[in-house]
């Protein structure tokens, strides 16, 4: 038995984006980054938090079980009759949540033991064994668990389970590292190279980011390591943000896998069962880019946005950026930069 534990915020079954096959993918709680676009608040904070619905809430008049059983007394009845959430006192301890009868409430965040999390997970094996898939960690960010990451990838590598990440590249180098003996696929964010609009954009520097990411190039396959960009317009929407990617990934091998993933506006609802606000309500888009993400947004799981970094793997699927030749075979003439140069020109290259 292994009694290693880790907080989750949701195992997704039958998931087909999160890497080869059919995939059961494991999300985490916590995460350093503060992505305007992020479509999975509940992965943010590092505690278990709660959830509202109110539109299933029954009414204090009908019901009102909660609220003596907050012991923070974050609970009240509104306005309109439904019970109203202080989210600033609660805690997080899911005393309401057992006293709802309507489950207008529920906990984002459960520890789990490895064994707990592989229980879900091998029960659609057979699904894995026909379509070559198994199990992905994603988050919130999974390099702040990383022991409970490292156990968990560990048993179910044991198991003969395909296994896979999907990272900011975020946290300690040591924590990535100590992944990868267990790891057969490494999906890696990289959502800008300019270092101030990625500060505006995510709350962090890609100094970290881009220093790991170098790491990783140096010691692990790079035909199982996939790069992904989400494509927001207003952001980093434009051929020459997929350009300057693309060249940075081709200074450090051309054997990586590149691909573009559409904007989309799936999660913002869930903001609101957290008492939050969505923390980016308008996309300003150029035609270019409006251009752009409807071509993209046709691609799913099946038939990826791919950015070829160089002719051996083909041509790439959109016909903007294969026109503006991104990726075309042409970036074959021309001189890649060097891994000195790209560490002259995004960020410094001593590791502190």
């Amino acid at each position: 038995m292994n009694a290693v534990t880790g907080l989750v915020f949701n195992i997704q079954r039958f998931s087909t984006d999160d890497g080869p096959g059919i995939r059961t993918t494991v999300f985490f709680k916590g995460c350093p980054l503060r992505c305007k676009a992020c479509s999975n608040p509940e992965g943010l904070s590092a505690r278990p938090q709660l959830m509202y619905r109110a539109s299933k809430c029954i009414g204090v008049a009908q019901c009102g079980y909660c609220i003596p059983k907050c012991p923070e007394g974050a609970l009240s009845g509104g306005p309109d009759g439904r019970v109203v959430v202080d989210f600033a006192k609660c805690t997080g301890c899911g005393k309401c949540v057992d006293a709802c009868p309507s489950k207008a409430m529920e906990i984002a965040g459960r520890r789990m033991t490895v064994d707990e999390v592989l229980a879900v997970v091998e029960a659609d094996e057979a699904f894995y064994a026909r379509s070559g898939g198994g199990i992905t960690l994603s988050g919130g960010e999974v390099l702040r668990q990383g022991k409970f990451a490292r156990a968990l990838l560990e048993e179910a590598q044991r198991r003969g389970l395909s296994t896979a990440i999907e990272t900011s590249g975020m946290g300690r180098w040591q924590s990535l590292e100590a992944l990868l003996p267990h790891l057969d696929i490494v999906h890696y964010d990289i959502k800008c190279l300019d270092p101030e609009r990625h500060r505006r954009f995510t709350g962090v520097s890609n100094e970290l980011i881009l220093r790991n990411f170098r790491k990783l190039c140096a010691v692990f396959p790079h035909d199982r390591i996939v790069v992904r960009t989400p494509f927001i317009p207003g952001v980093n929407g434009s051929v020459e943000d997929v350009r300057a990617i693309g060249e940075f990934l081709r200074s450090l091998g051309d054997d990586l896998h590149y691909e573009l993933l559409p904007y989309h506006r799936y999660g913002e609802s869930k903001y609101a069962l957290l008492g939050m606000e969505v923390p980016m309500t308008k996309v300003v888009a150029s035609e270019e880019e409006k251009a752009i993400h409807a071509e993209l947004a046709r691609y799913r799981s099946r038939e990826r946005a791919t950015v070829p970094l160089s002719a051996a793997q083909g041509e790439p699927l959109l016909e903007r950026v294969r026109r503006d030749d991104v990726g075309g075979s042409r970036w074959q003439d021309r001189k890649a930069p060097s891994a000195h140069d790209a560490q002259r020109d995004v960020i410094p290259a001593n590791d502190n």
